[in-house]
């Protein structure tokens, strides 16, 4: 048994929180499902965590072409890399918990890869909430559009590369040896148990999630480059671009990374670009431009206007949009169209090849994180 949680309260009072087991199976099921954090997507990629994005609950897998579903996943996820991620939940007093889940997980997967078209996914997604486009867009953050999306969690199933997690209350020692030694043995294909403890004092509920059968073999196996799960760095994405798109709008590429770095922003690496990140205030980021090395706009800036509306003030208001959109198409003659302000539109590196227009691009970078940092009183980089 768990030795407890001890919580300090505003009042200096300690609440003690002991372990509890889930009133039942289904309980646990509809936690994920309303807060897919607790699949623990920090502990397995503490650089770029994991986030998720819930495509359906009990999910059907065919098991023959163009037949309805003989099997149900409990939950099919989707991350930011659109790895396609098959979620298998039982309460530890479940006997099936030891072998029999790891055949069922297996069977899930075997077939997933083989009869389940991504338009399949699409459809399950688009009927499991009320407004799939915009719930989409706020998931991607910017970073990748929805069709390129869409297209990598296809490649992705084609490929292999798709994660299978097992979770449980508690995982019993017979089930994370058999993960372990999965994990370790399958090249493209991740395999996880997550052991999620429920934690009750009085009023107060607590969990703790915890990732089982990330063992040193199995992350050596899955390390950046590996046929596995490939992750970008500067140098990878700097050869991509150029093959992609050129050795001109791979300089160009260099460069905005090197300022990048200088001006205090995050890098992040979704599979087909990367975002400069800039986190200002106690939980906000912005993302000024996103640049594509792949997909169907490969050498391309994208501005994310709509993101900007959503999360950035002041240019939650289209007068503001609207004038950096004006800055954009007067100094680089992209000839954006006034709509773009409620999209996320692109232009080629190419606009950016001379040392001025660069030069001039930066600046109006700058200017926007300058109104985005005004209201916290910083004016500057």
């Amino acid at each position: 048994m768990n030795p407890g949680i001890f919580l300090i309260q505003e009042n200096d009072e300690l609440v003690e929180m002991n372990e509890q087991a889930y009133d039942s199976e289904s309980l646990l099921q509809t936690l994920l499902a309303k807060y897919p954090a607790l699949l623990a997507g920090n502990q397995m990629e503490p650089s770029a965590p994991r986030r998720w994005l819930l495509i359906e609950r009990e999910c059907g897998v065919p098991s023959e072409e163009g037949r309805g579903g003989r099997f149900a996943m409990d939950h099919l996820f989707l991350d930011q890399n659109a790895i396609p991620t098959i979620v298998e939940v039982k309460q530890s007093t479940n006997t099936g918990i030891r072998r029999q889940v790891v055949g069922q997980m297996l069977d899930y997967a075997a077939n997933a890869v083989v009869y389940w078209p991504v338009a399949y996914m699409q459809e399950r997604f688009a009927a499991s909430c009320d407004d799939p486009d915009e719930k989409l867009t706020e998931f991607l953050e910017g970073d990748m559009e929805p069709e390129d999306f869409w297209q990598l969690a296809n490649k992705n199933l084609q490929d292999r590369n798709i994660r299978l997690l097992f979770v449980a209350d508690e995982i019993p020692p017979e089930l994370q040896r058999i993960v372990e030694f999965l994990n370790e043995q399958m090249d493209r294909t991740e395999v996880l148990a997550i052991e999620i403890k429920q934690f009750k004092g009085g009023e107060r509920t607590g969990l703790v999630p915890r990732v089982i059968g990330l063992t040193a073999e199995a992350q050596q196996k899955k390390l950046p480059g590996s046929s596995a799960l490939r992750r970008w760095n500067e140098a990878s994405f700097l050869q991509a671009m150029e093959e992609q798109a050129g050795i001109d709008e791979a300089d160009v590429t260099r460069k905005i990374f090197e300022w990048s770095k200088q001006n205090v922003f995050r890098i992040t690496w979704p599979k087909i670009s990367f975002s400069a990140v800039l986190d200002y205030g106690a939980e906000s980021s912005y993302v000024p431009f996103v640049v594509y090395a792949q997909g169907k706009t490969p050498g391309k800036v994208e501005i994310p206007f709509k993101r900007m509306g959503q999360k950035n003030p002041p240019f939650n208001t289209d007068e503001r949009r609207l004038e950096l959109l004006r800055r954009l198409n007067e100094v680089f003659q992209v000839n954006l169209p006034n709509d773009s302000i409620n999209r996320y539109p692109t232009f080629s590196l190419s606009a950016l090849a001379n040392k001025n227009a660069l030069e001039q691009f930066f600046q109006l970078i700058a200017w926007t994180v300058q109104e985005v940092k005004a209201p916290l009183g910083k004016l500057s980089l």
